[in-house]
Parts: C-alpha cells; sequence; structure tokens
C-alpha cells in the first residue's frame, strides 16, 4: 500500500479510533484540547455502536469492523485501546497500512511481541507509543531534576502502589483471555516508575501473586520485589481487587521523597514531599506544575507524527518495561528469583 502523505501541522491530523472503551473518551477529550488533530472516525466491531459513539461525540465517520479504519485517505494517526491481546494484532495491521500507532498501555502480553511491534515500526517508518500517561506530567521532570541534584542522596530503593477494587470480576480488565490481570492493566505504572526513577533495568525478580475466587485466571493482586544494578530495588504492588491507593516513594541515604498521587499529579497543580534529617527530620513540601497528561501524551505524539521526529520514550521503553513485567510474572509462577539481566 502506498504510504498517504500525513500533514506536517500537528492541527491537521486526523485520528481513528479503534474500539469504543471507557478510556477513548479521555483520549477524545484529550485531542481537542491539546490542539493535536481531528478525531475524523471510530470503528467497532457493533456498526449501530460505533454510530451511536460517534454521534454522541461529534465524530464524523463511524464504521463497522476495525479492517475499515485502516485506511490513510480517511486516517492520519490510530489510537488504540483494545483489550490488551489486541493491542499486538491490530497495531501490526495499523503499522502494516502505514499508520502510526498511540497503543494504551500495556502495548503487549509479552516482551517478544512488543520486540515484534518495534520491529515493525522501524520497517515501516511510522512510530508507535505506549500511552502511559503519567510520565508526562510536570511533577516528573521536577521529580527527576529534585534527584538529579542530590537532594536525598544516593537513591537506594523506589516503592510504588496502584490499586483499585474493580466492581464486576468478569470485566475486561480482569480476564486472562484478553490479557487482563493486576499486572498487566495497573502494574505497568509502577513498573514503569521504578525504571524511570532508577534510570537502569532490574536484575532479579522476586514475586507473589493472588488470583481471586471466582475471576478468570487473571492475577487479582501481584507484588514484586525487584533488583537493580548497584544493589537498588524496588517494591512494587498493583491490585484490581483492594481499596484503592495510589502512592510511590523515592529513598535515598539523605532523605526520602514522598509522592501522593503519582498517577494522577493534578491538573491545577500538583506537588511532593522532600523528607530530610533522623526521622521525623524536617518536610519541605515542593510544589509543580499542574497537567492533563492525556493532553500532554497525545499532543506529544500528534508532534512526532507530524515532525516526523520520534516521540519522547521511543518504542524500546515499552519492550523494556515489558521485559520487567515478564520477569515479574515468571517469578510469580514459580515462587523463585528470576534472573532478568
Amino acid at each position: 500500500m502506498t504510504r498517504a502523505a500525513r500533514p506536517s501541522d500537528p492541527l491537521s491530523l486526523r485520528w481513528g479510533i479503534v474500539g469504543t472503551a471507557s478510556i477513548a473518551d479521555r483520549i477524545v477529550s484529550a485531542i481537542r484540547d491539546a490542539g493535536a488533530g481531528v478525531v475524523a472516525a471510530v470503528a467497532s466491531r457493533n456498526g449501530s455502536r460505533a454510530r451511536a459513539w460517534a454521534a454522541a461525540r461529534g465524530i464524523p465517520a463511524a464504521l463497522e469492523g476495525y479492517e475499515a479504519l485502516l485506511d490513510p485517505s480517511l486516517v492520519d494517526v490510530i489510537y488504540n485501546p483494545l483489550p490488551n491481546s489486541l493491542h499486538v494484532p491490530w497495531t501490526l495491521r495499523a503499522l502494516a497500512a502505514g499508520l502510526p500507532v498511540l497503543c494504551e498501555k500495556p502495548l503487549a502480553c509479552d516482551a517478544p511481541d512488543a520486540a515484534e511491534v518495534a520491529a515493525a515500526s522501524r520497517a515501516a517508518g511510522v512510530p508507535v507509543a505506549e500511552a502511559l500517561m503519567y510520565r508526562f506530567h510536570p511533577l516528573y521532570d521536577r521529580l527527576l531534576g529534585t534527584l538529579a541534584a542530590g537532594a536525598i542522596g544516593e537513591v537506594v530503593s523506589v516503592s510504588a502502589r496502584f490499586s483499585f477494587a474493580l466492581d464486576d470480576p468478569a470485566a475486561i480488565p480482569a480476564s486472562a483471555a484478553l490479557g487482563g490481570g493486576a499486572l498487566a492493566d495497573v502494574g505497568s505504572y509502577p513498573v514503569s516508575l521504578a525504571r524511570l526513577v532508577l534510570g537502569a533495568e532490574p536484575e532479579r525478580a522476586l514475586a507473589l501473586e493472588r488470583t481471586a475466587r471466582g475471576g478468570t485466571g487473571a492475577d487479582a493482586t501481584t507484588t514484586a520485589l525487584l533488583s537493580f544494578p548497584g544493589g537498588r530495588h524496588a517494591i512494587l504492588e498493583c491490585s484490581i481487587e483492594t481499596h484503592e491507593r495510589h502512592e510511590a516513594s523515592v529513598r535515598g541515604t539523605r532523605g526520602t521523597i514522598e509522592i501522593e498521587s503519582p498517577w494522577f499529579p493534578g491538573e491545577e497543580g500538583s506537588r511532593f514531599r522532600v523528607w530530610r534529617g533522623d526521622w521525623p527530620g524536617a518536610c519541605e513540601e515542593v510544589r509543580c506544575p499542574g497537567g492533563d497528561g492525556y493532553r500532554l501524551e497525545v499532543a506529544d505524539f500528534a508532534r512526532a507524527v507530524a515532525t516526523g521526529s520520534g516521540p519522547r520514550w521511543p518504542i524500546e521503553d515499552a519492550v523494556a518495561n515489558a521485559r520487567a513485567i515478564d520477569r515479574i510474572r515468571e517469578a510469580a509462577l514459580g515462587g523463585t528469583a528470576i534472573r532478568t539481566a
């Protein structure tokens, strides 16, 4: 297929959305608010559902069947929020049509599949990005700068948690057949945060998981310990069955940083706390700008597509995150430490 020329102005990009997942509503709003183009079409397996969804959101084209959306004469870029097990197949099909893809996390259900997407992206010469929106928030630039300045000394460990109670235990995020489970659904966030803060890949993993009774076979809660170069480590917890908690902290030789809301830091403003000295120590509240991670995410991808430059986080980062998640899953299933390096 001959690749259609894409607009060089992000404002002119035409987005196509594969499926009508609830998260797609956030992206539709983000594209409009960010000035990242227009949502030109949505596709669903059910034509009437696509038409109703499009009409409610002012989207001009509604298509029956995902394949109909993969048309460069209709759209310039694809957003893929399908169930996890469908991320790779439909991202690969979009790439084969010459269309860039912003794919919801996790990019793939395992690292080999993620690597296949990365290879296809390079071969097609069009970008793919994994939609981990939290890391676009201005708080993280400030956090990384604070750590680099030695505010808490040498970083020794990271801990992070993302948990919530899924209303329907039979829902898609809990379906093993569709690539769901706590580790796949929300585990991507704490794993990514640990890698981001420590600036390295884990060397070993130790993990335990719990499968909820009456569920679909996917993990409902997973807790992991990752070791990183230099003897540093991360303690991570993710759950789709427990009380909702969003927490992260970074511990160093001279202090601790606590982030109360690491995944949704705030649109009006955000903050983290720096503790120093002997317990309980002195606390400094660091205030940061606000921001909408979804808006910043789509703006970055639109820029990458329109200018031909790479996304802020290259596809190789998604492959590395998938590799770390694989090792956690293997460790949980085997009950032993699994070397990852």
